[in-house]
């Protein structure tokens, strides 16, 4: 299974900037569909943004569509989520994920491999 490593969390205010970073290991990281979820205090983990094997396609929930933008560099080996307008709503540990797959599915929200999480906290 590919590796995960997050980085790039940290204290942010509103409506402020941050860009996360995941870099992925012992794989063929074309060959994975990658997303970010988050998980914030007492809720249960969330999807936020998954994109295609080649960047192609992405998909987003709606409540970062707009303010979130998910991207990739294969060369890299690094998937991103630039996150803009931050409300204290997006405080969260944020979470990459990888998923060997074939076909595209913005709606199976299985992923087999996780990274360990970095902390997104905006203050009002």
């Amino acid at each position: 299974q590919v590796q995960l490593v997050e980085s790039g969390g940290g204290l942010v205010q509103a409506g402020g900037s941050l860009r996360l970073s995941c870099t992925a290991s012992g794989g063929t990281f074309n060959k994975y569909v990658m997303a970010w979820f988050r998980q914030a205090p007492g809720k249960e983990r969330e999807f936020v943004a998954t994109i295609s094997w080649s960047g192609g396609r992405t998909d987003y929930a709606d409540s970062v569509k707009d303010r979130f933008k998910i991207s990739r560099s294969n060369t890299k080996n690094t998937v991103y989520l630039q996150m803009n307008s931050l409300e204290p709503d997006d405080t969260a540990v944020y979470y990459c994920a990888a998923d060997l797959r074939t076909s595209w599915n913005p709606y199976n929200l299985h992923f087999g491999s996780w990274g360990q999480g970095t902390q997104v906290t905006v203050s009002s």
